[in-house]
């Protein structure tokens, strides 16, 4: 385990330094307390301060705090944790390598090319006379998808034969966004008993601190035109009149929840089923949205919906979301404000 990897503990080469080591994460978890507390100072950075938290001296410590980290945030299993969690990694990441790129010492942990190759798109990028770079749109648009900003969309991107033309910072900022769709990728994991059940306090500490920030209910706005395809689906089966089953009627149920709707708005929208029943529909949803139980729900995660055959549909959007409230948030932040029109307004408006 070198220096490199501890400070790009996302490398290939570095999980194979973990896999050549021999080290069994279950052992990890029940006896190095030093790896456990790093992997939850780096969740709970990522929550409150959009960070990863200081690195530690120890570079195997480093090193695998980062897979415990990614359990952990599998563990937890809301969306708002996965989300900062890879945001935080990926922006810090960026800021080394981009002063890794900036050395001429010699001394540099990694290059850029070596990091293109990582993400398999240096055959795809090729220097420019001017400074910048040619990349080519399919990798251009596997990560510029998720940027905000108008001067991302390939529209307003002048095409040279099929190569899409960037400068060295836009270059790093869709590196920066490999990064993170490299630290979501499989989240949530299939976590074994035997770590889950050693992680309990961390994952404890990590869901408090997500409470006490209130952050799961930020959402306040409804526009089903962006809502992620999945939800689209089953909110259209519900006009129709369709049946569904108890857990796509659960996800569909807890993701309008989640969004700010009310219990009464969620039976109105049931209503028209030809199954309706108004009083167990209303049990259901206060149910779910916390209003009879002790836990408010939040909607499954893209695993999930996959798992039960939700996942419908999926859009290039979905290939960098893990979660549904990701893809909406993502949606709502992407959208002109003065555009956005919230559906409760417009049938207060008829």
């Amino acid at each position: 385990m070198e220096r490199r990897h501890a400070r790009y503990p996302f490398l290939g080469d570095a999980r194979r330094a973990v896999q050549e080591a021999g080290v069994d994460l279950v052992e990890v978890v029940r006896e190095e307390d030093a790896v456990v507390e790093r992997a939850t100072e780096r969740v709970t950075a990522a929550i409150t301060d959009r960070d990863v938290g200081e690195s530690v001296a120890s570079d195997r410590v480093e090193l695998l705090s980062y897979p415990v980290a990614r359990v952990i945030v599998s563990l937890v299993d809301q969306n708002v944790c996965t989300r900062y969690y890879a945001e935080a990694e990926a922006s810090r990441a960026a800021e080394r390598f981009r002063e890794d790129f900036g050395r001429e010492d010699g001394r540099a942990a990694i290059t850029r090319t070596a990091l293109l190759r990582e993400f398999d798109v240096g055959d795809a990028v090729t220097p420019r006379r001017d400074g910048g770079f040619l990349i080519g749109v399919a990798a251009y648009l596997r990560y510029a998808s998720s940027l905000r900003g108008d001067e991302w969309r390939l529209v307003n991107r002048a095409l040279d034969r099929g190569d899409v033309p960037v400068s060295e910072p836009e270059l790093d900022d869709l590196l920066r966004e490999a990064v993170e769709e490299r630290v979501k990728e499989g989240l949530p994991l299939n976590i074994p008993d035997a770590i889950g059940d050693a992680l309990d306090g961390a994952v404890a500490s990590v869901t408090e601190t997500l409470a006490d920030l209130d952050l799961t209910t930020e959402i306040d706005t409804v526009v089903p035109d962006l809502f992620p395809p999945c939800m689209q689906h089953l909110l259209d089966a519900v006009q129709r009149g369709d049946h569904l089953a108890h857990h796509s009627r659960f996800a569909l149920t807890a993701f309008l929840g989640n969004i700010g709707l009310s219990t009464d708005e969620i039976v109105e929208l049931y209503e028209v089923n030809p199954g309706f029943g108004e009083e167990m529909t209303r049990y259901q949803t206060d149910h779910i949205k916390g209003e009879s139980s002790p836990t408010e729900y939040t909607a499954p995660s893209c695993a999930t919906m996959q798992a039960y055959g939700d996942c419908v549909n999926p859009d290039a959007l979905c290939e960098h979301i893990s979660h549904p409230l990701g893809y909406y948030e993502a949606k709502i932040d992407d959208a002109d404000e003065e555009e956005l029109e919230d559906w409760r307004d417009e049938r207060e408006a008829e």
